[in-house]
């Protein structure tokens, strides 16, 4: 079953054009360093949630949205070696750096997954 990292975080609304850049920079090389995808979704419907929700989970402020994200490996142990990769990767080094982010990674939510049901 194939393994997935996911994330959720806030981006400011003026920063949107500039996370995508990022994101689209960040994406090819994950890809090339073996992730099956690398998916970038910026929040459409989601509304806050009277206890719990998207928009609460990163605290969003005023003038920001919520960017959900997801990469795809053929297993945890892919996974592991990609990041290996990807991590030495010199072009992911200036995107790195906390100021230099289009978003408030203090705020990001991450982790990995284990697939449960595939269809």
């Amino acid at each position: 079953m194939k393994y997935v990292d996911g994330f959720v975080l806030p981006v400011p609304v003026k920063n949107i054009a500039a996370y995508r850049r990022m994101a689209q920079k960040a994406g090819k090389v994950w890809r090339e360093h073996g992730a099956l995808e690398f998916i970038e979704c910026v929040a459409d419907d989601v509304k806050p949630g009277k206890w719990t929700s998207f928009p609460r989970s990163v605290k969003l402020k005023a003038g920001e949205t919520v960017v959900f994200s997801y990469i795809v490996y053929k297993s945890r142990a892919h996974r592991d070696q990609v990041n290996a990769k990807v991590m030495k990767d010199p072009r992911l080094a200036s995107m790195m750096n906390p100021r230099s982010m289009p978003f408030d990674g203090k705020r990001m939510i991450w982790g990995g997954f284990k697939t449960m049901v595939q269809l």
